[in-house]
């Protein structure tokens, strides 16, 4: 690394950061003398920059001497918070501190898009290898301790490369929240070794619905597949290098076909013949939910259990318990449930719900987690240690906030990337409202009128990602990206107010980051509308006219 005041001055960063300037004095150039010093506390970014920055440059990264010329040196300083880092580049060299290890890997990441789409592949494509950095100062931090993106892995399955794919995308966009839907009507997608028919049968079904579920199309291809024990060990850890938290998600008590499937046991047996049910082959809010019983309660804990041991309190402190559109008909109809709902002494079915939430929030409380789930587990009381995904707008999530339980703001109306991003024709299996980049972008997590009281239990945002008509990688990507961007500036950097945001100069630095998509393989949806090949012309969506509902 030698010294040099070449190189770009625009590096056009996503997400910005909070402070960016030119210092004087030299700047820097890596090359195939660069050395890596680093400190206590960052060897995973160490690990991280000679297997992923080195293999795209060609550069070997020896260990050299911290602040000596022609290294990058990694250090951490708790006088910075939590997250927050500064990147230095002058003087030949380049020193990443940060307030703790995560905030050593973000200022990585940094350092990877000052040195272009290059660093993003995987093996060098310039044969010089050198790179040559201006001298700058960046001091950065995040505004939200949460920011994520939710898959879902039940109504599609993605292979465990491609999941371990997206960490490193939301490592790329400093999100560092993956929450990981793993159940649902579709599908059972974790080994659980107590209860082998979740996978043998829960795992897989017949055929798929092609498009919306009005579609008269079907995939007759079987669809499954699902994570052994090992696959999630691994994912957790590949997750936690990268400084993600995972949360995993095991819906209860709706969203249950896929389960009772496999022990009909579970179902309302009382009410219908639950040995007839199959997973579920089709989309919509699917009336099979769990009976209220003992025995389903001991069912599910012993899922947890495996779970938990999957998932350390380190990754994962929160468990994702769903909770979201369980319709009441068949607990109406079960004298089961009603007889259960008077020997608790509860009003209704609601508090039927709440009961069955509350139950597991205090089983994971006594093993050191957090319940959290979506808006719905509200209804009937809320758990006083449980935490609130707000997806129906905005209404739920103040309503929880203002009562003192954290949320995580994801309201449908802003964040659902299963959403078109443009009315056009074109759109593959087009879903409800329009949400272009701009309509992300000009999202806030914290809505107008919050106290400053609530606004403290604002945990942070995600961006949601349901895949019935997502049914591969490509569809993903295509979804995703390039809104995935727009909300990782939302979560991470001081933005103004939403009207008053410049989504010009965004739109301008997205110009230069849909190279490193490009290099990374993200199959984006370009901004002038989906290539010939990511097109579906003749599959029915379900598209909507008009701005959505705001709740």
């Amino acid at each position: 690394m030698n010294r040099s005041t070449t190189g770009t001055t625009d590096p056009a960063l996503v997400p910005a950061p909070v402070r960016s300037a030119a210092v004087p004095g030299d700047g820097c150039t890596l090359d195939a003398d660069t050395a890596l010093a680093a400190g206590p506390g960052t060897a995973d970014t160490e690990r991280w920059l000679r297997a992923t920055l080195g293999e795209a440059l060609g550069l070997p990264l020896p260990p050299g001497t911290p602040g000596a010329p022609g290294t990058i040196t990694l250090a951490v300083d708790p006088e910075l918070p939590a997250e927050h880092y500064r990147l230095d580049t002058t003087e030949g060299s380049v020193r990443i501190t940060g307030g703790d290890p995560a905030g050593v890997f973000w200022g990585a990441q940094t350092l990877r898009q000052l040195l272009g789409a290059d660093a993003f592949r995987r093996a060098p494509i310039r044969p010089e290898g050198a790179r040559s950095l201006p001298a700058l100062r960046i001091e950065d931090g995040p505004r939200f301790g949460w920011r994520g993106l939710m898959l879902d892995v039940a109504r599609h399955f993605l292979p465990k490369d491609d999941v371990l794919r997206y960490l490193d995308l939301l490592a790329a966009h400093k999100l560092n929240v993956f929450h990981f839907h793993l159940t649902d009507d579709q599908g059972w997608r974790i080994e659980i070794k107590r209860y082998p028919r979740l996978t043998e049968v829960g795992s897989w079904r017949a055929r798929t619905k092609w498009g919306h579920r009005a579609s008269e199309l079907w995939d007759e291809t079987p669809h499954g597949g699902y994570y052994t024990q090992d696959d999630i060990r691994e994912i957790v850890a590949y997750a936690a290098a990268r400084h993600i938290r995972v949360v995993p998600e095991i819906e209860v008590p709706g969203h249950s076909q896929a389960a009772i499937a496999a022990y009909p046991e579970l179902g309302n047996t009382d009410v219908i013949d639950t040995s007839a049910l199959e997973v579920w082959d089709t989309w919509g809010v699917n009336p099979n939910v769990l009976a209220p019983t003992d025995a389903t309660l001991r069912f599910y804990e012993g899922v947890l259990e495996e779970v938990l041991d999957l998932f350390p309190v380190e990754v994962s402190p929160f468990v994702h318990l769903g909770g979201d559109e369980c319709p009441k008909d068949q607990w109406r109809r079960s004298p089961a449930a009603q007889a259960r709902i008077a020997e608790l002494g509860l009003a209704d079915e609601d508090e039927l719900q709440s009961w069955f939430i509350r139950h597991f929030d205090d089983w994971l409380t006594a093993r050191g987690r957090r319940l959290i789930g979506w808006d719905e587990i509200l209804e009937g009381g809320l758990p006083g240690g449980a935490a609130v995904s707000s997806w129906r707008g905005y209404a739920g999530g103040i309503a929880a906030a203002e009562a003192g339980h954290d949320v995580v703001m994801c309201p449908e109306q802003q964040v659902y990337l299963n959403f078109r991003e443009h009315g056009g024709p074109d759109e593959p299996m087009p879903i409800a409202y329009v949400r272009t980049l701009e309509d992300v972008y000009r999202f806030d997590p914290l809505p107008p009128g919050l106290s400053p009281e609530a606004a403290g239990h604002v945990l942070g945002t995600q961006a949601n990602a349901w895949s019935e008509v997502m049914q591969n990688r490509a569809r993903v990507d295509y979804q995703v990206f390039p809104r995935l961007a727009a909300l990782a500036e939302v979560a991470w950097s001081p933005l103004p107010a939403p009207a008053e945001r410049d989504f010009a100069a965004f739109q301008a630095r997205m110009s230069g980051h849909y190279a490193r998509l490009e290099a990374l393989g993200v199959d984006y949806r370009p901004p002038g509308g989906p290539l010939p090949r990511q097109r579906r012309p003749g599959v029915l969506g379900r598209p909507l006219d008009g701005p959505p509902p705001q709740k």
